[in-house]
Order: structure tokens, then C-alpha cells, then sequence
């Protein structure tokens, strides 16, 4: 599919279709070299915000508390509604004191101490999906693999049903990386709000019977002496389930699509010529899948020469810093064996995502599972782009794989 690159000033970055339609690249560079405070007007009913594309100053903004907040939303479609129901609860739209103390109650069960046994059921699992489609010949890799390691890891986790995961597979797609041009706002809204439900329905059981789960553990988890609510650990669980499924799949597929394309890449990573971890930082830069985050603006503030005051919407862009030729040496090559990797795909500051470990093991694993059971693997059909402004990459990428036989043999010994 050929894309075509708008012209400064034609482009909404609010709207899901600018992502299917265009490609950004040019855009984005033309943003940092002329405009690194960009204003996107108001359009299709939506407020105007501010445009941060640079690596440098999207990890300054990360840094300030001082003159930007989480707590009204930090997406846009929150942002842009008003603010956001969880602010002050759930850790991404919290700040301050409260902030740090969610943080290390969350840290506590995603340290990669804890996380070790997590990690051995990682491995199994995905070497035991990678291993059966390099067998049968291919899959849609979307579907068959992606859509079952990250949530079946998290869901674990949190302790959900395996008899209840696909339906929440769906809700989170629904809610946020659908490719169904019929699903609008309120579909994507009612969605949210079943996973809600679900993980109220949930708390409710495990203040009953507790267990040795994520939830259970918040349940018996305080701030400064004063348990955490119900609403507390639900909306912190729909923060852990979209995370934790959301980002890791669209990587996972971003991957297997863009080696698939680079085979020069994936004999690099075949031959061990890469450390995989270096490879999994390259994966996560290049696939960037959480394309921006938000803040507010309460104090006045300048940058660039640009006066933003309070009440405005600031956005980040990594999309855009994770190809800053600031930073990064041939940002527009795929490269697994690029060190130093300064991206920015887990965010920075405060809010560094408190489930990175866990995703770099799936995407590890993912890494190791097809340089093991494969020689190699193609895209044999055209695959379909999620229609998001806020998560990118695709719903589905149908892949044949050539196993590799003496891996399998491996394996069967």
C-alpha cells in the first residue's frame, strides 16, 4: 500500500484515519526541524493540543511536575473528553505522593525478582506456540501467537479465568486497536467500561476468597494507613490488562512484520551475531506501539519560544522521538544490533512503565522461539492497520514460516 505524506498543517493528529491514510515519517521530521511546538487546531469536534516531537523535550516535559500533570488524562481521547474518571487512582493519571506510593505497591509484584517463575511460563508457552506454527507451516501470527502470550501472561497475573480471556482479548481491542471501521467512540467507550465491570465483578470474589493474584494482593494493599477501594483496584487492573496485552502484541507483530521484510536482519539474529536484548530494544524502538501520552499544562511554561498556559493539552510524541536524528544514528533503518538505544516506547521519568520487564521477557522469548524453530518466515498476505491516535500496528498478519528441523528434532529429544 502506497501512503501518502500530508502537508504541514492538513494533518489531525486526533483522528484515527490519519494514521491509516498517510505516512508520518516526512511529517514528523518536518515537525522537529521547523516546528517542535507544533499547535494541532481544533477539528471534527475536537479540541486543539500541543504537539512535542523531539526526543529531548518529551523526556524534559516527562521529567516536570511542576508544570504538567497526568491527572486530567494522558491520552487523548481522555484528554480531549473532559479528563479522565480513574485521575488520582489508577497510576498513569496520578501524580504526586500517591503516585509513588501505587507505584511501589504495583512494583512489588512486577519486580523481575518476583517475576522469575512469571518468566519460565512466558518461555513455555511461547516456544510451545512459536514451535507448533513453525510446524504446521504458518498462522495468523496476529491471532494465533501475539493475541495469546501477552494476555495469557497477564491474566495469570491478575488471576483471570482462562475460560474468560478471549472475551477480554476482544473488550481491549475494542477498546482501543480495533480494525473494524463500523466500531466508533461509544463502541470503543462501552468496551472500557465492560472491562470495568468485569474486574468489579472480579474484586468482588477475591475480597471473598482471596488468593495469591495480582488482585488479591491490592485488595490487601494501603496508602498511608487507608486500604485501597474497590474502584482503586479495578481501574488499576483495566490499566494492568490494557498495558499488559495492548503494547506487548502490537510489538510482537510489528516485529515478526518487519523481520519478515529485513531478512538481511534476521540472519544477523539467526546467526547469534545480535545480543537479543539489543534486539529487543530495536524492536521496541522501531515499533513504538503507544504512539503518544499526554499531559496538562498548570503552570505557564515555555519552550521553543512558545508560551503554554494552563488548562492546554500537551501531547508526546514517540513515534516521532524514537526517529529523532538528535539521537538516534540512522533513525529510519531497522538495526538489532543499535547500541546506544535511548527509546522511549516504555515512556520516561515517574511514569516508566512499571511492566517493562515482564514485556522485554515476551518479546525476548518471541526472539529466541523463531531464531530456534524457524530459518526464516514470510508475509504472505497484505495485513490490516488497528485504526487508532493513540496505539499503532496491525490486527492481523498472516505468516509462513520454514521451520527449521533440527530445532524441532532439538526439542523432541
Amino acid at each position: 500500500m502506497t501512503m501518502s505524506t500530508p502537508a504541514l498543517g492538513t494533518v489531525d493528529l486526533g483522528d484515527p484515519d490519519t494514521f491509516a491514510d498517510h505516512g508520518l515519517d516526512a511529517f514528523w521530521r518536518t515537525l522537529r526541524d521547523t516546528a517542535p511546538v507544533y499547535w494541532n487546531p481544533p477539528a471534527g469536534g475536537r479540541g486543539g493540543f500541543w504537539v512535542l516531537s523531539r526526543h529531548e523535550d518529551i523526556l524534559a516535559t516527562y521529567r516536570d511536575d511542576v508544570h504538567f500533570t497526568s491527572e486530567r488524562g494522558n491520552v487523548l481521547v481522555t484528554l480531549l473528553g473532559g479528563g479522565d474518571a480513574g485521575a488520582g487512582r489508577m497510576l498513569a493519571v496520578t501524580d504526586g505522593h500517591r503516585h509513588h506510593e501505587l507505584r511501589k505497591i504495583l512494583q512489588r509484584v512486577l519486580s523481575p525478582r518476583v517475576l522469575a517463575e512469571v518468566a519460565r511460563s512466558v518461555r513455555a508457552n511461547t516456544r510451545q506456540l512459536v514451535r507448533e506454527a513453525a510446524a504446521a507451516g504458518g498462522c495468523d501470527f496476529a491471532g494465533e501467537i501475539a493475541g495469546r502470550i501477552p494476555m495469557t501472561t497477564i491474566s495469570n497475573l491478575l488471576g483471570v479465568p482462562g475460560e474468560d480471556r478471549d472475551y477480554l482479548l476482544s473488550l481491549t481491542k475494542t477498546a482501543l486497536s480495533t480494525d473494524d471501521e463500523d466500531v466508533d467512540e461509544v463502541d470503543s467507550e462501552m468496551a472500557r467500561n465492560e472491562i470495568l465491570m468485569y474486574f468489579m465483578d472480579l474484586v468482588e470474589e477475591r475480597r471473598e476468597a482471596p488468593g495469591d493474584d495480582v488482585i488479591s494482593m491490592l485488595i490487601g494493599s494501603a496508602i498511608d494507613g487507608v486500604p485501597l477501594s474497590d474502584e482503586d483496584v479495578v481501574l488499576n487492573c483495566y490499566s494492568l490488562i490494557i498495558g499488559g496485552d495492548e503494547t506487548s502484541r502490537l510489538t510482537m507483530i510489528d516485529c515478526v512484520r518487519t523481520l519478515a521484510a529485513r531478512p538481511g536482519q534476521w540472519q544477523r539474529l539467526k546467526r547469534g551475531e545480535v545480543a537479543v536484548d539489543t534486539a529487543v530494544d530495536e524492536v521496541l524502538r522501531w515499533a513504538s506501539p503507544t504512539m503518544h501520552f499526554g499531559r496538562s499544562v498548570v503552570r505557564p511554561v515555555e519552550l521553543h519560544g512558545v508560551r503554554l498556559m494552563p488548562g492546554e493539552i500537551v501531547t508526546l510524541w514517540h513515534a516521532s522521538g524514537n526517529r529523532d536524528e538528535r539521537v538516534f544514528d540512522r533513525p529510519g533503518e531497522f538495526d538489532l544490533g543499535r547500541t546506544p538505544n535511548k527509546h522511549m516506547a516504555f515512556g520516561y521519568g515517574p511514569h516508566f512503565c512499571v511492566g517493562s520487564y515482564l514485556a522485554k521477557v515476551e518479546i525476548a522469548e518471541l526472539l529466541m522461539a523463531l531464531r530456534d524453530f524457524t530459518t526464516g518466515f514470510e508475509q504472505t498476505e497484505p495485513a490490516r492497520r488497528i485504526r487508532s491516535n493513540f496505539l499503532t500496528g496491525f490486527a492481523t498478519l498472516p505468516v509462513r514460516f520454514r521451520p527449521d528441523h533440527s530445532g524441532l528434532k532439538e526439542v523432541d529429544r
